[in-house]
């Protein structure tokens, strides 16, 4: 969590928009996914060693890494029920989002590799059957849309699920390039078209991952949601009747969709400090979507407390 300067009624403008609701994903989802891809898999590595296809290889790897990920995913799925006890006073609520920096770190990864190899065969292409390749991509096409059609429909609001489908929306272009690539190597004989559908895949593969870290990154590091603007959300604190400083503002995510949020609130000496409190957290959840809040309201006459 990070501090803030304080909010008196004098300050400045602070808006922000309502965070998304965390649901259940859909396991009986994830585990269709994962058998589409395991089982399409297979096929396309030895398709890919036979006719020695980098992109249809890349894809194999790529989809080991999707199979990983729904797998991943559904662990963490089964983690997040577990209820919050002892030292994990979250519970196991924050292992999604492990879950999602692992997915883009392996996307990542694997999209540098690519660039190596595919960069060598442009340099030095490989004899390339275009037919075997263009076969096998176009299976894969269907295969990964029905893969995608599955996991659409889960919850993708969980950082989780979303890591899980940008795996297999990539892979699902990756195919798409994959089918170009086999098409033209077949009607010119442009064997580096193999190579530059490979390259097309890992610049896909890295916005994704880039994606995927850059989001994660802010959960663990504790940063407010996208969504919310703390500058809002202080000034619709302070601009309730008596109250007269809101300092020590902190925002974060727990998980994907449970925000959190605490605070120090000064009033003024009649008011009551009880129902002040409740009127702003009711504030909060209205219209900020903050649910789990803790304020600490203390009348303007005590002593400042300061909270790290």
């Amino acid at each position: 969590m990070s501090g803030h300067d304080h909010v008196t009624d004098a300050g400045g403008g602070r808006a922000g928009h309502a965070h998304g609701v965390t649901a259940d994903a859909d396991r009986a989802k994830l585990a269709v996914a994962l058998g589409l891809i395991v089982g399409f898999m297979a096929v396309e590595v030895v398709v890919g060693a036979v006719v020695h296809s980098l992109a249809l290889l890349s894809d194999a790897a790529h989809m080991l890494t999707d199979a990983g990920a729904l797998g991943l995913s559904i662990v963490a799925i089964n983690l997040a029920k577990r209820p919050a006890k002892g030292a994990l006073t979250y519970g196991f609520k924050r292992v999604e989002i492990l879950s999602a920096q692992f997915n883009g770190a392996t996307l990542f990864v694997l999209a540098l590799l690519i660039v190596y190899e595919g960069i060598r065969r442009l340099v030095t292409p490989p004899p390339v059957h275009g037919s075997a390749v263009l076969v096998v991509a176009v299976v894969g096409i269907f295969v990964n849309l029905a893969a995608t059609w599955t996991l659409s429909k889960a919850n993708r609001q969980s950082m989780n699920i979303e890591g899980s489908f940008q795996h297999l929306l990539t892979d699902l272009a990756a195919f798409i390039f994959t089918a170009i690539a086999g098409v033209i190597i077949l009607t010119t004989g442009f064997k580096r078209a193999d190579g530059i559908a490979s390259l097309i895949i890992a610049a896909i593969m890295l916005n994704a991952a880039y994606g995927l870290l850059k989001a994660s990154g802010r959960v663990l590091l504790e940063a407010a949601p996208e969504d919310i603007d703390v500058d809002a959300v202080g000034q619709a604190l302070v601009e309730q009747a008596g109250v007269k400083e809101v300092h020590d503002l902190h925002v974060w995510e727990v998980t994907s969709g449970f925000t959190a949020l605490s605070a120090h609130v000064l009033v003024s000496r009649e008011a009551d400090c009880h129902a002040l409190r409740r009127v702003m957290e009711q504030v909060l959840l209205d219209r900020f979507a903050i649910g789990h809040t803790t304020l600490q309201v203390d009348h303007e006459c005590g002593e400042l407390l300061t909270i790290g």
